[in-house]
């Protein structure tokens, strides 16, 4: 797999598992699987305020017999922790893919505290993670998280590793 085909792939592993709704904060790292969401007529993409606005919106997808995928990053995880608790008491799948910050060669501090907290957050909601820092983990890893969500209304995460987005410079 070329050095970034597994963002195209992310949005292909979704569709075969029928997901026809995508909620997301705009990411750079998500911008692939956007792209490709918004320009699908049978896909639903939602841009979210926030990120735990989204966790509400996949459950009333599920409820109405529809699949979705949460598109975030790290730092929104902590936005979402007082939200989870709605996918572990009612068992309503929910399929995250974080991209990470706060990780290797991060050059923003503030991006520290939650990127370094994010699996031990996910973990403690009930929610089951992995995490991808090679572009072949990326495919099998999500369709594993994708059908532990669906089949058995599981909390996923598939942590994307900043090694495998790149490193990020800042630009003045």
């Amino acid at each position: 797999m070329s050095e970034n085909q597994w963002q195209d792939e992310i949005y292909r592993v979704l569709k075969s598992h029928d997901v026809r709704h995508i909620a997301y904060v705009p990411d750079a790292g998500h911008s692939a699987a956007i792209k490709l969401a918004e320009a699908d007529n049978e896909m639903t993409s939602l841009v979210l305020t926030t990120e735990e606005e989204g966790i509400g919106y996949l459950a009333g997808v599920h409820l109405g017999g529809q699949r979705g995928a949460l598109l975030i990053q790290s730092s929104g995880v902590g936005n979402c922790i007082n939200t989870l608790a709605l996918n572990q008491m009612a068992r309503i799948p929910l399929l995250m893919v974080v991209t990470m910050r706060g990780d290797w060669a991060e050059f923003n501090p503030w991006q520290n505290p939650m990127g370094q907290a994010t699996e031990t957050v996910l973990r403690s909601m009930g929610v089951l993670t992995w995490r991808a820092d090679a572009p072949q983990d990326v495919v099998p890893l999500l369709n594993g998280a994708a059908g532990m969500a669906f089949n058995g209304d599981q909390a996923c995460a598939l942590l994307l590793g900043q090694r495998l987005i790149g490193e990020k410079k800042w630009v003045k």
